[in-house]
């Protein structure tokens, strides 16, 4: 298949740049992937289209403050985005300046510590904060939120809040799980009275989320790598959902690939690794039968993605539909809910 498969005109005011007042004041739009029926709805009426019998399953990965200004020596500028953090001191990191910084050389950041840059691993940096305190705690006092490249504002207090899921608890990520940012706690206690199970998976949702494919045939497209993991009672609930014959619905693309990269034999088993799964129309899908998503980027692996899930004619004539119908898209847009086809 090529890139222009997944290319459609967009009107940049539909890119939404603030969230919604309350956070499940979103639009949501269901698509069968069976039929290609739509239905326009709200997300707070999302109980509705469950039963008590089905798992909803969230990427409780938390976003961490990882973009950092600094300079070199020199005094020339640069700035730092975190990948990964390896351990308390030391980390993958994206550099741009006029002039990359050389193995062994130093740099000052946020005018308050020093990175020893100890080697260049392909396009990243890997970083050695030279400070007792951890990197966690030096990111959270020095850092800023890493808002995605279409969201035209800095990062403030409210994005703070709500670029951040309400039950986001596993720091690590640089962009947000973002399907999951529609649920408030109030949502969550009603979908556990109504019997719909809840369950966690761990996904790092790294800074190659938002790069796009750069090449004609998406076959030839390689993914970065995101480390992921799945806890044993995950996987006993979703034992237990499919013996009572409920759906496994995933909140987000990062859940959904976490639960697919999981698979052996058939079967999720707990655990943790780095997954670089790319999926694209003719993926057969093992686990997930439901995903909640938002609306995504044209050329995207996540909106390759949601064509594997609901058939490319499908997701095409939805977009079409979105776009007629003025749903807000991508991170602070809405919401779409797809039954696999």
């Amino acid at each position: 298949m090529h890139i222009s498969d997944f290319d459609f005109d967009l009107p940049a005011g539909l890119i939404a740049q603030f969230p919604t007042e309350q956070r499940n004041a979103s639009r949501l739009l269901r698509l069968d992937g069976a039929s290609g029926a739509l239905q326009d709805s709200w997300f707070r009426q999302l109980p509705d289209f469950l039963q008590a019998c089905d798992l909803l399953v969230f990427n409780d990965t938390r976003v961490i403050k990882a973009r950092l200004t600094g300079q070199k020596p020199s005094g020339g500028k640069l700035e730092v985005l975190v990948e990964r953090v390896l351990d308390t001191h030391q980390v993958l990191a994206h550099i741009r300046a006029s002039h990359a910084p050389k193995p062994a050389s130093r740099i000052i950041l946020a005018d308050a510590f020093e990175a020893e840059v100890v080697e260049r691993r392909a396009n990243l940096f890997l970083l050695r904060f030279i400070s007792e305190t951890p990197v966690l705690d030096i990111l959270e006092r020095h850092g800023t939120l890493p808002l995605p490249p279409y969201i035209t504002h800095a990062a403030n207090a409210t994005d703070e809040q709500r670029y951040q899921t309400v039950y986001a608890r596993a720091p690590g990520a640089v962009a947000a799980p973002t399907a999951g940012l529609h649920f408030d706690a109030a949502m969550l206690e009603l979908l556990r009275q109504g019997g719909v199970g809840i369950a966690y998976v761990t996904l790092h949702v790294g800074a190659g989320t938002f790069q796009p494919v750069r090449v004609d045939n998406i076959a030839e497209h390689r993914m970065h790598g995101e480390l992921y993991s799945v806890p044993e009672e995950t996987v006993r609930l979703i034992q237990q959902t499919r013996q009572r014959a409920g759906k496994i619905t995933a909140v987000g693309t990062t859940a959904l690939r976490a639960l697919e990269s999981a698979v052996r034999e058939g079967k999720v088993e707990a655990g943790s690794g780095e997954t670089d799964m790319f999926i694209t129309p003719g993926y057969r899908f093992q686990i997930v039968e439901r995903l909640l998503t938002n609306f995504h980027l044209p050329k995207s692996t996540l909106l390759m993605l949601v064509s594997a899930f609901a058939g490319l004619d499908h997701i095409r004539t939805a977009y079409q539909h979105a776009i007629q119908q003025r749903y807000r898209f991508f991170s602070y847009g809405d919401a779409m809910l797809i039954e696999r086809y």
